[in-house]
């Protein structure tokens, strides 16, 4: 799987993203074998209405710490009918312990793919670990780099 040709968000990227993480399905790590952070509600609904539900990459930290390359879903997640939108953050680090109510930042830098249901939880998790490769494949050019040391993950944390 690539990254569109004609990247669709491209015109409002990177946008950055900051807030709490909140306890949500509980079914990342467990289920899926990808933990993730979770945002609240409020933080969900003030994406601008340009931003289309699927797969993005980007950059993250916890509490003000240490950068880490991120994929992160945006929309309803159709194989588990959520009822709500949802922003579903994996962060590409293993953390000894959980974050909930941490600040964390994102900066969303690229759109892999529009979201889609999946006929089963094997084909979901070939998915995410295509989505997860392909951020790794795009995180590390220079232009997506860059976007790393920008200021907003100085000025964020607790």
């Amino acid at each position: 799987m690539s990254v569109c040709k004609q990247d669709p968000m491209a015109p409002f990227l990177p946008y950055y993203i900051r807030g709490k993480v909140v306890k949500v399905f509980g079914r990342g790590s467990k289920e899926l074998g990808f933990p993730t952070a979770n945002y609240p509600e409020d933080v969900v609904d003030k994406l601008p209405g340009e931003f289309l539900t699927g797969v993005y990459y980007g950059w993250a930290a916890v509490d003000g710490g240490d950068v880490h390359k991120m994929c992160m879903s945006i929309g309803w997640n159709p194989y588990y009918k959520n009822e709500k939108k949802s922003m579903e953050t994996h962060i590409m680090h293993t953390f000894k312990d959980d974050f909930y109510g941490c600040t964390l930042s994102i900066a969303v830098v690229g759109y892999v793919r529009p979201e889609k249901s999946f006929k089963s939880l094997d084909d979901l998790i070939s998915a995410i670990k295509s989505d997860i490769a392909e951020a790794e494949v795009q995180l590390d050019k220079p232009e997506n780099i860059k976007i790393k040391e920008d200021n907003f993950f100085r000025e964020g944390g607790s």
